[in-house]
């Protein structure tokens, strides 16, 4: 289905919108005030009323993610939509335990509000206690496979990436599990403690969502192949040996859009051009373009099939001056990189308006998880006004939420 979906991202499609959800919460708000206002409100609708509201934000938004795909892989949109849903629905699961549970114990109508509201607060906390295992499970693997980088490759901060990340996501769950005990004492001390621990979980949630989208679309785009017929094969340059020759990562890169080119030769018989892109780095004897070019040649590909770029110094220059190079730059044009780097690549290559598809080569086990969260963190230091009105958005939300539950 992925793949379909994908195939279609070349083409011009419509860009998926999420205005319906901010209709919808505005049509759940009123209808809950219309309930709550009512002198004898009825407990159950309002509880159901919330479970539909919730069930349908989630399959807006998993609709959402399945039309980005189809529209753009390559976009923060897919990590938001796909990460929130997956917390959406652990919301919706807690909201029908909170419903059993007042029922059960049959709790007065004015304090069962109180308690679904308070589910609500704490559904951040109960999405951390839900992932914690697959938290723990993620970091014992970030620990074992940076344990094993450091032993080939030497201990390089950039190296203990992976085992800090996964300090600080079990730390977070245990601090979690600690600070969130019963407090005794006046209402506004219990309410401030509880605020505070509600935008901790909240942030944390935030987070953890971008952890989870960004592991299933890379999931997702790593194993796509792009469909035959590309104009274009942008090659990304990733550094050279001591002697200019490429090293293993990128000549992994260089086969990989050598498998495809001579796979599309063969099946319509119509040749990419390859774009081998890199500059010159201060310690590299020839730029990265240079050096991809002879590695071309070696292959038995014909110069003609060669348009070298070598001015790039990074991944957004390799996308923005391969582009220049291009005489079809609308035309089809794929990109040849390693697997863990597809992602913001794409990221990358839409921010020059280049629609371009991804394909990835394999890397060594022990360097994949640790690349992985380098990507993460550049990912994270991108588009800070949209995090930051996310961010603002649940703190607003947790805090009056928090201030309302202790009104009541």
């Amino acid at each position: 289905m992925f793949k379909k979906l994908l195939d279609r991202a070349q083409s011009p499609s419509k860009k998926p919108k999420v205005w319906s959800i901010a209709v919808l919460s505005v049509v759940f708000a009123a209808a809950l005030a219309v309930l709550l206002t009512r002198p004898q409100f009825s407990v159950p609708a309002i509880a159901w009323l919330i479970r539909i509201y919730l069930a349908a934000v989630i399959v807006l938004l998993l609709r959402a993610f399945l039309g980005q795909l189809r529209y753009n892989p390559y976009s923060y949109n897919t990590l938001y939509y796909i990460g929130f849903a997956l917390y959406l629905l652990s919301t919706l699961i807690y909201q029908f335990y909170i419903g059993g549970l007042v029922n059960q114990l049959g709790i007065p109508p004015e304090e069962s509000i109180r308690t679904m509201l308070g589910g609500l607060l704490s559904s951040a906390k109960f999405f951390m206690l839900v992932s914690a295992p697959f938290i723990l499970l993620f970091s014992v693997g970030l620990c074992a496979s940076n344990l094993s980088l450091i032993r080939h490759e030497g201990r390089r901060p950039v190296n203990l990436l992976g085992i800090l990340l996964a300090f600080l996501m079990v730390g977070g769950e245990l601090f979690l599990f600690f600070s969130d005990w019963m407090v005794s004492g006046s209402m506004v001390r219990v309410m401030v403690h509880d605020l505070l621990v509600n935008l901790f979980a909240a942030l944390y949630l935030y987070y953890e969502c971008m952890i989870i989208g960004t592991i299933l679309a890379n999931l997702i785009v790593v194993r796509y192949e792009p469909l035959r017929g590309q104009d274009y094969v942008v090659i990304l340059g990733c550094g050279l040996r001591k002697d200019g020759t490429p090293t293993p990562l990128l000549a992994g890169r260089i086969d990989r859009a050598l498998a495809f080119y001579h796979a599309q030769l063969q099946e319509t018989g119509r040749a990419p051009i390859l774009i081998p892109s890199g500059g010159q780095g201060s310690n590299e004897v020839t730029s990265e373009a240079a050096s991809m070019t002879a590695y071309l040649l070696e292959k038995g590909v014909p110069q003609a099939h060669i348009l070298p770029e070598d001015q790039s110094t990074s991944t957004f220059e390799n996308m923005k001056f391969s582009k220049e190079k291009m005489e079809t730059p609308r035309g089809k044009v794929a990109f040849a990189t390693t697997n863990y780097h597809i992602f913001r690549s794409g990221l990358m290559a839409r921010r020059v308006k280049l629609n371009a598809m991804g394909m990835g080569a394999r890397t060594r086990w022990y360097f994949w998880p640790n690349a992985a969260v380098r990507e993460f963190v550049g990912l994270l230091t991108e588009h800070r006004l949209k995090q930051g009105l996310i961010l603002g958005g649940m703190v607003l939300l947790y805090s009056a939420g928090t201030l309302l539950h202790y009104l009541l």
